[in-house]
């Protein structure tokens, strides 16, 4: 049987609709979508409202902060994909969401990744107990494929970014431009991996319960 199309939602509608959780209850959320989708930019404009509305309330893990270092890629003969579904520690992720949602630590410690060196920083960021509002955002956190798919339990609302192909490539390509590649790197990196990555997301992605138009 297909699945239900997802009911489609804006940023300021998602604010409103996680707002709604009471206060002292915890409710994580997931955000995915391809590459270039704006899945960071929107989870740091969703995590920032939230905050306006009620501080303290609010905080972001970005799954990015999962990723295998490089020198495990060039081990795994990886690091040519990386950003690849098999290139994260979806076990490493799965802890995290675990000792999240059973709140019974004063903070969870959560590694962030830096664009400027390409690496993750590990316990860069502290998420408290007190906050009720977790947002987690990356690629594949509603893939259908092992070992993603064991994520999807551990989230409470689920909600997929959708963008034209051509749009993402364009963004992809400026992404890479503001890091002063050549040309030719630019197109090896959205063409031989950016946008096959991207397609996976938006062709094995499942259980979104909104969507957002990117």
């Amino acid at each position: 049987m297909a699945e239900a199309a997802a009911a489609e939602v804006t940023l300021e509608g998602l604010a409103a609709r996680l707002l709604e959780t009471p206060p002292g209850t915890r409710c994580v959320l997931a955000i995915a979508g391809p590459p270039g989708s704006g899945k960071s930019t929107t989870a740091a404009r969703l995590v920032e409202a939230l905050e306006a509305a009620r501080p303290g309330a609010a905080a972001l893990v970005p799954m990015d902060g999962f990723h295998y270092d490089d020198a495990v890629l060039h081990e795994l003969d990886r690091h040519a994909r990386k950003g690849a579904p098999d290139t994260f520690d979806v076990g490493g992720l799965r802890s995290v969401l675990e000792r999240l949602r059973a709140r019974d630590e004063d903070w969870v410690a959560v590694p962030v990744f830096d664009r400027d060196t390409e690496m993750s920083r590990a316990a860069a960021r502290l998420v408290r107990r007190t906050a009720d509002l977790i947002v987690v955002e990356g690629n594949y956190l509603l893939l259908n494929r092992d070992p993603w798919a064991s994520l999807r339990r551990l989230f409470d609302l689920r909600v997929l970014i959708e963008v034209p192909e051509a749009v993402l490539r364009a963004r992809l390509e400026a992404r890479w431009r503001g890091y002063r590649l050549a040309p030719a790197a630019i197109r090896a990196k959205v063409e031989g991996n950016d946008l096959p990555n991207g397609r996976i997301v938006a062709t094995e992605s499942l259980g979104a319960d909104l969507v957002l138009r990117g």
